[in-house]
């Protein structure tokens, strides 16, 4: 039995899955699986899954029907303690499970590890930013405490233990975005993440995507599934309203003023800052003028998310 199950979902990513696949396969640390699950790929992302011959390589396809049923296959299929996800378009370090071994070995009680990322632009290649304090080479910390700028797990630089899963349950295949970001949060309600400083993991930041990310927020099935619980969990409540804030922001640029001012009147104002309480109250032009102007402070590694 291989110490990871790694699981890449792949839908239509023909430009992004062979360096993503050779960045798993070049691991110094060997003893793996690699579960690739094609989602109904209509490029040619099959056939360049199919150009690599490694015993390790497990390669599954099906209908589509979404990141969160196709990933809930790979655990599925999975055989190891551990499960790893990388997105088809992410990339990995050489070392990336190799330092998860490490601290999996030297913390045998923790069960969720997860590291820094390194964020490319066109331009300029930066570390990601977040509220956390650096004590030492990793953190344990509360999920929510560590989430305020940037989630501290991120779908391509996590392993989690089986057991994890068994108890909070996998993907919620109702949702259809932010379905990883909803797994972390049950994941943070009952366990406490080891966070590794050393950056693991490459993501891409794309700006043709940003008008895409606009759409891109927790859907009202997921706020309300959180309801109850929040009102008895100050923390989960505080990163819920920040979810709120970067909802209601896309709402406005989007044009759904009703649910914007719906998700406003939701959210307490004690739990966002006055930057955040100035930019709620912006109207969208205003807003879309920000947003541009946070992609170029991107280029330059410079500036937070006007969304968080």
């Amino acid at each position: 039995m291989p110490f990871f199950s790694v699981i890449i979902a792949l839908y239509n990513k023909e430009n992004f899955v062979e360096n993503t696949i050779k960045s798993v396969l070049a691991q110094h640390f060997s003893d793996f699986e690699l579960i690739v699950v094609n989602d109904g790929s209509t490029d040619n992302s099959e056939a360049k899954m199919l150009s690599f011959s490694d015993p390790r390589l497990l390669y599954f396809s099906k209908p589509n029907e979404g990141v969160a049923a196709t990933r809930n296959f790979g655990i599925d299929k999975a055989s190891a303690d551990f499960i790893c996800f990388l997105d088809a378009d992410d990339y990995w370090y050489p070392q990336f499970l190799e330092v998860m071994h490490r601290y999996i070995d030297q913390l045998p009680n923790q069960k969720v590890f997860t590291c820094g990322v390194q964020i490319e632009t066109e331009k300029s290649s930066f570390p990601a930013q977040y509220s956390v304090a650096k004590t030492g080479d990793y953190e344990i910390v509360n999920y929510f405490e560590a989430s305020s700028k940037k989630s501290i797990i991120w779908t391509s630089g996590v392993a989690l233990h089986r057991s994890v899963l068994k108890t909070v349950g996998v993907f919620d295949e109702q949702i259809k975005k932010g379905e990883d970001t909803e797994l972390w949060m049950r994941i943070g309600l009952q366990f406490p993440v080891v966070f590794i400083w050393q950056i693991l993991a490459r993501y891409v930041y794309d700006h043709q995507s940003i008008s895409r990310g606009y759409h891109y927020f927790f859907e009202e099935y997921t706020f309300a599934k959180y309801e109850a619980l929040e009102r008895e969990n100050p923390l989960l409540k505080k990163f819920m309203d920040l979810n709120r804030f970067s909802a209601c922001i896309k709402c406005k640029i989007i044009g759904n003023d009703p649910r914007a001012e719906e998700l406003f009147r939701q959210i307490d104002a004690q739990n966002l800052n006055w930057k955040k309480r100035i930019l709620v109250r912006l109207p969208a032009g205003i807003l879309k003028l920000l947003i541009r102007l946070k992609a170029i402070l991107a280029d330059c590694g410079l500036g937070k998310s006007v969304f968080r």
